[in-house]
């Protein structure tokens, strides 16, 4: 059952995913209102939302003019769904101008309160906030209501498998759920009120699926994000108080992402591009130049928005990992362009010669150990290859000799990319490159490489000493996945194997 959920999750986007879960809890919360079974006015529910949509779409598009940035639709929309979830659905026609200014308020902190164009806050937390302040208006929380918690549950349970947050999300609910326990036991009250407090009566699981997930505003790699998690968790508990301070939901997010803040890179890159590369049969290479080298570790990726008109449901924004080096001076990103390309990947191989993208929220885990004595294996298949050649790339620029193997997977000879920094390497810091194509009929006259897949016979014909490396997996999910299975079937330890992955990947 996982694998076609996972299959399903791997043909839609991260963003377009949340839209459709928060349009499920609202079609859900409507549907129990007309039932009698929650106390809403489903008709005040659902034009509520419709008018913070407008007013979300509104004013991002003005701001986004104003600060001559592109326009990212489908957060706007997210941003609309969330709030028409957590505030009073409106009582009368005067509420109008307040939902308009909270509206306002949640698109503007993404402009305003962002130095160097990236965002510390989440929009939701900080408008809820100054909503509070401003009009002395709090968010209700009202999804958080007994009959609406399957639906919040299996849908927040979708979005944090498509990013692969589980463990930040989990990390944040035991978080809450120990410091009720805590504070309860050590305070004398009802253990089991308490805990049915903070886990039934309270947006805890909306809030670990909706609101801690926001990507933007993310620590960039897992060890963080699982301090981030455990800090906003403690904050978020109902039993938590310093002094007379008690901090609501939303203002225990905005000290989580003060710290998110605190430990990622600061600003988005509006880089042009230099040229474009035709470096496999369907692969191209899109190089950006900047002034001095970027800052990041190899193997990480980065968010690239591309403003064009009329984007399809796939929308504005990618996930690419860097196929440059931190040494070039060059920013890389190798794609691959399929025959029917969407409308993001048609509007990126018909750019030309300095047109912009903008570039941000640098993060991942998928870097090398810092020890060069450990034997290493990378499996790539496809356009999977990309955050190796950024790492051997590096190796090459260091002169730093490893103990490295790649094995690497392609239905066509074609399709073989970076060959000259994978033969420099071979040469002059020992790596080791099997190239491979999936089958016999796909192989050229004269072809010296193996054939078929990437399997258990082709590791331990190549790599003897397999149980003894580290292995580094990237690739389509399907694909990763695959390969995931034959190491563990080898014997070989999950705490040995990592996979590259990128949210929003579709």
């Amino acid at each position: 059952m996982m694998k076609n959920i996972d299959a399903w999750l791997n043909t839609v986007t991260m963003y377009r995913l949340t839209v459709y879960v928060l349009i499920g809890l609202l079609a859900a919360a409507a549907g129990l209102s007309a039932a009698r079974i929650m106390g809403l006015d489903p008709f005040a529910l659902l034009f509520t939302a419709g008018f913070l949509v407008a007013a979300c779409w509104a004013s991002n598009a003005l701001l986004a003019r104003v600060f001559g940035v592109p326009a990212n639709v489908e957060s706007s929309y997210i941003t609309a769904l969330i709030l028409a979830l957590i505030v009073q659905p409106l009582a009368g026609y005067a509420d109008l101008p307040a939902l308009a200014l909270l509206a306002v308020l949640a698109m503007a902190s993404k402009y305003v309160v962002a130095p160097f164009r990236r965002h510390i806050f989440n929009p939701v937390a900080l408008a809820a906030v100054l909503w509070g302040l401003m009009l002395d208006r709090e968010p209700t929380w009202w999804l958080a209501a007994l009959p609406m918690l399957p639906f919040v549950t299996v849908g927040g349970l979708l979005i944090v498998r498509k990013m692969r947050r589980e463990a930040m999300a989990a990390t944040f609910i035991a978080a809450a759920v120990a410091i009720t326990l805590v504070l309860s036991v050590a305070a004398g009250n009802d253990v089991f009120s308490a805990l049915g407090q903070t886990v039934i009566e309270s947006p805890l699981l909306f809030f670990a699926f909706f609101i801690l997930t926001e990507p933007v505003t993310l620590p960039p790699t897992r060890p963080l994000q699982i301090i981030y998690g455990a800090l906003t968790g403690i904050l978020f508990a109902p039993e938590l108080h310093i002094g007379q301070l008690a901090f609501t939901p939303e203002s225990a997010m905005l000290v989580g992402n003060l710290f998110s803040y605190a430990v990622s890179a600061k600003k988005k890159l509006v880089l042009k591009l230099a040229r474009k590369e035709h470096i496999g049969a369907d692969v191209w290479d899109f190089i950006f130049a900047v002034d001095r080298p970027l800052s990041f570790v190899p193997g990480q990726y980065m968010e690239w928005t591309l403003g064009h008109p009329d984007p399809d449901s796939r929308g504005n924004r990618r996930y690419f990992t860097m196929a440059s080096s931190p040494t070039e001076l060059e920013v890389r990103v190798g794609v691959k362009i399929p025959e029917r390309p969407s409308s993001y990947k048609r509007a990126m191989l018909e750019m030309e010669a300095g047109t912009t993208m903008v570039a941000g929220q640098l993060a991942g885990d998928f870097t090398i150990p810092r020890d060069a004595g450990q034997p290493l294996v990378f499996i790539a298949g496809g356009i999977g290859i990309t955050p190796f050649r950024s790492i051997v790339h590096d190796l090459l620029d260091r002169k730093e000799r490893r103990t490295l193997t790649l094995l690497y997977s392609n239905r066509h000879a074609d399709e073989i990319a970076y060959t000259d920094v994978f033969e420099r390497a071979s040469r002059e810091i020992g790596l080791r490159t099997i190239y491979t194509l999936t089958g016999a009929a796909h192989a050229p006259a004269g072809w010296a490489g193996s054939l078929g897949r990437i399997d258990a016979a082709l590791i331990r014909a190549e790599i003897p000493d397999y149980a003894g490396r580290m292995f580094y997996l990237s690739g389509p999910n399907a694909m990763v996945e695959g390969f995931e299975r034959t190491l563990l079937d080898m014997g070989v330890s999950p705490s040995r194997i990592r996979k590259d992955f990128f949210p929003g990947f579709a």
